[in-house]
């Protein structure tokens, strides 16, 4: 079988927004909410707190956006909900009033597509909420409700706000708020399909799937796909899949998955002991222990070979998220672990995807302090916000670095050194992720070109011209990467 997935999405650069958090709308175009009790912009988030982020302010800056050459972005839901998350859908057909309801989003759609900025949504497809009309109308006349079977029903009564009883219904995680559709059912299969089919229309251009390995009824995502892209084939559909996701990526369900088996290693190799274990060692990605360069490129060769190559391409690749601590507070502020950790995300094979606010130095601990307001300028980290920039042009300049193949050169000691090629064009990665100065002798007879050219870094190049060999030695001060053609 030949695999197809969205060709755009190989040359994409994400943008993560979590909508209340990124920018309020300075135009007064806000119906409702005038004088809501907002936190603090700047405050440490509460697990419960709203500070009032919204659609029409995200509008307002696709300048800085597009800037940045972001040409990608993915929010989490927007739906109506009663959570600061959203990942409690209330209505799965309206866009919450808080953020601008549908009018908001249909300018925000219309506005990106303009700058050719493609719009990907969040589909919470496993569970719903407790405020979901259909499961309200189960809490209100019990097995009476012709609802339901759309749930996990285990008895009567349902507990839905207290612990002190059984919850009688089957929940996500075994939270309560969040009951689970029966997917069993013919009817919940159809609405969400329907769902999904609905907001492609409107103009989306893919679904990011929060937790799809909850959903284990077969058939289930192969029908997803198959109803999404009769409407779209063009339509990304890539799922929140932690580990290994060969099951889910044979070409028949998603055409990618959020990359934690990129981000845990390339954490774990660029920043090393710098590490915040207190950050990491609740979450399945395992960015430690530390990596030396050989680890590295055994654990990048095992995750290159898992999936076919066309997949490998719309891999979303990540290196934190709203799930995740932020990479600044996971190095303990390290700057150099950042920009390694940039390098190495914006060369590698697959979509990139930038938290917001990663780009600027934004702290944030684990959930909520990872879900801060987006910082005003003067807190702006201007040295991670310049690599940022540079390394997305190059990756916009040079096709290799989007859809070329990957081979290691060098893997010895705390140096990695790779490259991407793709027909004539050939670019020399290499990180020296150590405390001290590197020396590096390297045998590039196999090479297309030789490299003499600096793209990004502060590399220098010492040719070796006695040796029977091509051999180059590659200067690198501590700490620091360099791109070479």
């Amino acid at each position: 079988m030949q695999i197809q997935t969205p060709d755009w999405v190989k040359h994409a650069v994400f943008y993560q927004i979590f909508p209340d958090r990124f920018a309020k709308s300075k135009q007064p175009r806000k119906r409702l909410l005038h004088d809501a009790r907002w936190e603090d912009w700047e405050a440490m988030p509460t697990l419960q707190g709203y500070k009032g982020g919204d659609l029409w302010g995200i509008v307002e800056q696709l300048d800085y956006i597009q800037s940045l050459e972001i040409n990608a972005i993915y929010f989490t839901p927007i739906f109506q909900s009663a959570s600061n998350h959203r990942y409690h859908t209330h209505d799965y057909y309206q866009v919450d009033p808080m953020l601008g309801g549908n009018e908001a989003f249909r300018e925000l759609l219309d506005a990106a597509h303009a700058r050719d900025i493609k719009v990907v949504l969040d589909g919470v497809f496993n569970h719903s909420s407790r405020g979901f009309f259909f499961f309200h109308d189960v809490l209100e006349n019990g097995p009476h409700s012709p609802w339901v079977n759309w749930f996990k029903i285990e008895g009567w009564p349902l507990a839905p706000y207290t612990g002190d009883a059984p919850a009688n219904y089957g929940s996500w995680g075994g939270n309560r708020a969040l009951p689970e559709f029966n997917h069993d059912n013919p009817e919940v299969r159809e609405y969400i399909m329907e769902i999904a089919e609905y907001w492609v229309k409107f103009g989306i251009d893919g679904w990011r799937l929060d937790v799809p390995f909850e959903i284990k009824t077969p058939g289930f995502w192969e029908e997803f796909r198959d109803r999404v892209k009769a409407i779209n084939p063009d339509a990304y559909i890539v799922g929140e899949v932690w580990g290994d996701s060969r099951q889910w990526l044979d070409g028949k369900q998603f055409d990618g998955v959020m990359n934690y088996l990129f981000a845990g290693p390339t954490i774990a190799f660029a920043a090393g002991d710098r590490v915040i274990l207190d950050q990491v060692q609740s979450r399945d990605y395992k960015p430690y222990p530390p990596l030396f360069a050989a680890e590295y490129a055994q654990k990048i060769q095992e995750l290159l070979e898992l999936y076919p190559w066309e997949i490998q391409l719309t891999q979303l690749n990540l290196l934190a998220s709203h799930d995740t601590a932020r990479l600044m507070s996971i190095a303990g502020g390290d700057i150099p672990s950042i920009e390694l950790c940039t390098l190495l995300l914006m060369t590698f094979p697959g979509a990139p995807s930038i938290y917001y606010g990663d780009e600027v130095g934004l702290l944030g601990a684990l959930d909520p302090d990872s879900r801060r307001g987006f910082p005003l300028e003067a807190a702006w980290n201007n040295e991670i916000l310049n690599t940022h920039r540079q390394l997305i042009t190059l990756r916009h300049k040079y096709p290799c670095l989007r859809t070329g193949d990957y081979k290691v050169l060098y893997a010895q000691g705390e140096v990695y050194i790779f490259t991407r090629t793709l027909d004539n064009e050939q670019l020399v990665i290499a990180v020296n992720a150590g405390t001290s100065d590197s020396k590096t002798n390297l045998d590039v007879s196999s090479l297309h070109s030789l490299p003499n050219n600096v793209l990004y870094g502060g590399a220098e190049l010492e040719w070796n011209n006695e040796s029977e060999t091509k051999q180059v030695t590659l200067h690198l001060p501590a700490r620091s990467g360099c791109i070479l053609m």
